[in-house]
């Protein structure tokens, strides 16, 4: 960038005239606060990625685990490369699923409340630093109250992994120090396939035990599941707490990559790329979708766990980028069929 000329500079580029301190001072003060506004316009490159950038944990129990995934998406051609992330505040601990996320892939930045070590009301803002492809910084604002007199045995509800359809169940035991009239009067999802028992209580003077059960009943899409569970009690002062369930619901069938980068291509040129389909039963492959007539398939036959796609692209002269979906139907009844994105850039 070239640099202002100096008022000296200035002077001299008009012979005989002196252009007065005062108008000087204004035109710099004028540059000044373009080249800001352009500079501020050029870091929302990395805000528009970002759809959710604050949560409110609500209200949480002590030593619960308490962590929101802030998602994000990269539409651009180039790479996005995340330098480092930092927090105002040591009640919440950030980190980051990947430091490069590529074109159309997404990305998640992990703001963790640290609720064995902080209490009370706790508020953050985790700055991501962008370096790649130009410096940006993106502010995600993170809140919550952690309660001292409430805790979770297990401190989360953790599935692992299970197919959609399966119904697997599981037990905590929420305590509550206090009150001995204290009193779980509802428990609230959004997650309709989550159905909720309290299966015993038991009071002292000094606390009160529930046991719960949870179970998963219906289908769920695949991918992770992370849903919240609020308990709702006869406590005026916090009528409501907040208890997360995690869990991955994998496939029927599932297909690696999940996406392929063709990367820069000629618009004449030729690649080949291979995919694998797997499943837990043998399948075959009835047919693979795509709407772009550059892409075709070389698929084998017959019954078997294991299947090898070779995809080819052969370009036809024609320029511009690729973002389609490839879809693999196969002969199985319930959800045999995998997708996969497949991406590029052809000149």
């Amino acid at each position: 960038m070239r640099n202002p000329a100096t008022p000296l500079e200035r002077q001299q580029s008009f012979p005989g005239k002196l252009i007065p301190q005062s108008v000087i001072f204004a035109i710099a003060l004028l540059a000044l606060t373009t080249l800001t506004g352009k500079e501020a316009r050029a870091e929302n490159w990395a805000e528009k990625m970002f759809p959710v950038q604050s949560h409110n944990f609500r209200v949480v129990g002590r030593g619960a685990k308490s962590e929101y995934r802030f998602e994000f998406t990269n539409p651009y051609e180039q790479d996005v490369h995340i330098a480092s992330v930092r927090t105002s505040c040591g009640c919440t601990t950030p980190t980051v699923s990947e430091r490069t996320v590529g074109t159309h892939q997404t990305g998640e930045v992990v703001a963790a409340l640290n609720t064995d070590s902080f209490i009370g009301q706790k508020a953050a803002t985790v700055t991501v630093i962008f370096d790649r492809p130009s410096y940006a910084e993106v502010k995600l604002n993170v809140s919550g109250y952690i309660r001292t007199d409430i805790s979770f045995d297990p401190p989360e509800l953790n599935f692992g992994e299970f197919r959609s359809g399966e119904t697997p169940e599981q037990e905590v035991t929420i305590t509550h120090l206090g009150n001995p009239n204290w009193e779980i009067t509802d428990v609230r999802s959004e997650c309709r396939e989550l159905k909720v028992r309290l299966l015993s209580v038991e009071r002292n003077t000094r606390q009160v035990n529930y046991r719960m059960s949870v179970r998963i009943d219906g289908p769920l899409s695949d991918g992770e599941l992370r849903e919240r569970l609020t308990l709702i009690s006869n406590d005026a002062s916090f009528p409501t707490t907040e208890m997360l369930l995690f869990g991955r619901v994998t496939p029927v069938v599932s297909i690696s990559p999940a996406a392929i980068s063709l990367g820069d291509l000629n618009a004449n040129a030729n690649k080949e790329q291979r995919l694998v389909v797997r499943s837990d039963q043998e399948f075959e492959i009835r047919n693979v979708l795509c709407e772009d007539p550059r892409v075709e398939f070389e698929v084998g036959s017959g019954k078997k766990k294991v299947h090898f796609i070779k995809l080819r692209f052969r370009g036809d002269g024609s320029a511009g980028s690729i973002a389609q979906e490839i879809q693999v139907v196969t002969d199985l009844a319930e959800n045999g069929t995998a997708s996969c994105l497949l991406t590029g850039r052809i000149r």
